[in-house]
């Protein structure tokens, strides 16, 4: 049973995110990708579930994100690209999606779009 967290939204959130949880498994080979938004940035990971550790990150508080102007659809766009530039680094091609509860839609799918973009495919 999960107790109430802050608020109703929250709760909500935290929910919906258990529910996908569920059914999402990251490997090494394919390692999920969980996005947390904040509401002034957004944060991603590539996270292997089997060893239970984060295999790279991204966020829009890194300097060269952070300098950037935009709008923060703008800004979650290259955190979407500078993790797929990550992931090809440790030779990940393939993840799974974890979208952390939030809808697929504004700065979720502008990240998930810039990194299919540079190359992830999920």
């Amino acid at each position: 049973m999960l107790k109430k967290v802050k608020s109703n939204k929250v709760y909500r959130r935290v929910r919906i995110h258990q529910r996908i949880r569920k059914n999402l498994l990251g490997t090494p080979e394919c390692p999920r990708l969980s996005v947390f938004r904040s509401n002034k940035d957004i944060y991603v990971q590539l996270i292997d579930d089997a060893d239970g550790r984060t295999l790279a990150a991204a966020s829009s508080r890194e300097k060269d994100i952070a300098a950037a102007a935009g709008t923060k659809s703008e800004k979650a766009a290259l955190v979407g690209k500078a993790i797929a530039g990550k992931a090809k680094e440790l030779g990940v091609e393939t993840v799974v999606f974890d979208r952390g509860g939030y809808l697929y839609h504004g700065r979720v799918k502008s990240l998930a779009d810039a990194a299919r973009e540079a190359g992830l495919k999920f």
